[in-house]
């Protein structure tokens, strides 16, 4: 099995570098809408036959562009939401962003004890997300599908990714980040496990596409 996790367009909390992690959240910039408007052509080889979004908008109006050129109905799937800030939600100082993703961090190093004050603990957002990938693998599988693409959020690929990944570690989420529609592919299985086949930090139109200017915490490096 192939697996497309990519993050959802440049929302206003990314411009802004806030910490936005409740649902359903804030839409796409116009930027945003431009990065997913990018994602048809960017992929459009890919062989993808099943699509889903969290329970964000953010990510289901980055979804929408390529689900039309695809022919697909995207599954909403709870799991795949944000790592939630807790009471960091709507931060954007040092030291809210730094604890938040210095929690992710901890989380692929193996301590799924910790957790962002008031919010779920890696044993929490593991059992969601893993739960999520496990029933769009299981649907895909069951039709002859063996490529998903999953529409997501920043801190929570990295994590998941950096995590189920067999062949990467926390340095190497640490040391590459994430932009807005950026794509992570993975491939094996929820049985055998996973490996990281690729990592493209860039939006999927490429640099063009990208917003220097803005203060992205959950994509960027740390």
């Amino acid at each position: 099995m192939r697996l497309y996790l990519i993050r959802h367009g440049q929302t206003p909390d990314n411009v802004r570098g806030e910490l936005g992690t409740t649902v359903p959240g804030p839409g796409l910039t116009d930027l945003g809408l431009e990065q997913a408007a990018a994602l048809p052509g960017a992929l459009a080889a890919a062989g993808i036959r099943a699509l889903s979004t969290s329970t964000m908008l953010r990510t289901q109006l980055t979804a929408a562009p390529l689900a039309a050129s695809l022919g697909l109905v995207p599954t909403v799937r709870d799991g795949l939401r944000e790592v939630e800030a807790g009471e960091l939600e709507l931060r954007s100082d040092h030291e809210a962003v730094s604890t938040y993703l210095g929690t992710v961090l901890r989380w692929v190093d193996g301590d799924l004890d910790a957790r962002v004050p008031g919010a779920e603990d890696g044993h929490a957002f593991f059992a969601r997300f893993d739960g999520a990938v496990e029933s769009a693998v299981a649907e895909s599988s069951s039709r002859g599908e063996d490529v998903v693409a999953l529409v997501s959020h920043g801190a929570a690929i990295r994590g998941w990714a950096g995590r189920r990944a067999s062949n990467v570690d926390a340095d190497f989420v640490r040391a590459h980040q994430l932009a807005n529609t950026g794509v992570v592919v993975c491939e094996g299985s929820p049985s055998e496990g996973w490996q990281l086949v690729e990592w493209a930090d860039e939006p999927v139109g490429g640099a063009l596409l990208a917003d220097p200017a803005a203060s992205d915490p959950t994509g960027e490096a740390v």
